[in-house]
């Protein structure tokens, strides 16, 4: 061995100068971060029921944090998570069931569906909160 070793220069793996921005990509993403942040909904929920137990004063500082503006968009981005999490996992059903929706330009459509679904669905919750 004589020289100094060149490094190659090619990447180790497809990087994302690589690949092509699609929707699937995107919605990959989002289930994983949606996922995450089903954590974080699940300890508010825990929280919630924690005051529900300890008495009305309790109770009355977390309902004041969930009615507050900071409160509504918290609770409004934890529901667009639960339904898209919840309409990915179909689409992932239905991807290992019967291994329909492969084709790319259908998978980019169901994607597209899944984001809208989960942010119309989430604001209809919020509104017939609010009406209720």
């Amino acid at each position: 061995m004589s020289g100094t070793p060149k490094a190659d220069s090619r990447p180790l793996s497809p990087h994302l100068q690589i690949w092509r921005y699609h929707a699937t990509m995107a919605a990959s993403i989002t289930h994983r971060f949606t996922g995450m942040a089903l954590y974080g909904g699940t300890l508010l929920i825990a929280v919630w029921l924690f005051a529900l137990a300890s008495g009305p004063d309790t109770y009355a500082v977390v309902e004041a944090a969930a009615f507050s503006i900071p409160g509504q968009i918290l609770l409004f981005l934890w529901a667009v998570a639960v339904l898209y999490h919840f309409a990915n996992g179909i689409r992932h059903l239905v991807w290992d069931g019967p291994g329909a929706g492969f084709d790319p330009k259908v998978a980019s459509q169901i994607s597209i569906f899944n984001y809208l679904f989960a942010i119309v669905g989430a604001g209809a919750l919020m509104f017939a909160a609010m009406m209720s």
